[in-house]
């Protein structure tokens, strides 16, 4: 029997990047302690999605279409994990693409702080004390129920240390 494929429409193809993004997505801003760092913190935007490995290929597809980011296997938690670090590919790649094609949940409104922070990145707003204390007071009003390394205090008194 052979094995039908199936063609759809690039519209139909975006909403369903969409649609999985606004559902299994995640834009996100971490901080790691780095003492060789002025402020002694380093900013990290990434984009990324996670998946059973029964659903991979969704990931690869993910990875081909937007030509950018990895997939990594996360032990922790037995997940496949597709992410995009790289600023300039944030901003070029994944940026425009949600603008283009906006986002339908809440996950709408952390995308527009990522924007926002990856924009502060790129003029190097992280860089001196004013600037990351307003990336670091927007990246916490993304993704409030998640879990954070540090809290907002612990990273304030990081800059100050």
């Amino acid at each position: 029997m052979e094995k039908k494929t199936f063609e759809y429409s690039d519209d139909f193809f975006f909403g369903w990047i969409v649609g999985f993004v606004d559902g299994e997505g995640c834009f996100c801003v971490s901080f790691n302690r780095k003492k060789s760092l002025p402020s002694n913190i380093e900013v990290r935007p990434s984009f990324s999605l996670s998946q059973k490995q029964l659903s991979l290929d969704s990931l690869k597809l993910l990875k081909s279409y937007f030509n950018c980011g990895g997939i990594r296997y996360s032990k922790k938690d037995g997940t496949y994990k597709f992410e995009v670090r790289n600023i300039r590919h944030l901003q070029t790649i994944i940026i425009p693409f949600f603008l283009k094609y906006s986002l339908k949940t809440n996950k709408k409104e952390d995308f527009l702080i990522f924007v926002s922070i990856c924009d502060s990145i790129s003029e190097s707003l992280h860089l001196n004390t004013e600037g990351l204390i307003e990336i670091i007071d927007s990246a916490y009003k993304m993704n409030e129920p998640g879990k954070r390394k540090y809290t907002q205090e612990e990273l304030l008194k990081f800059i100050t240390s």
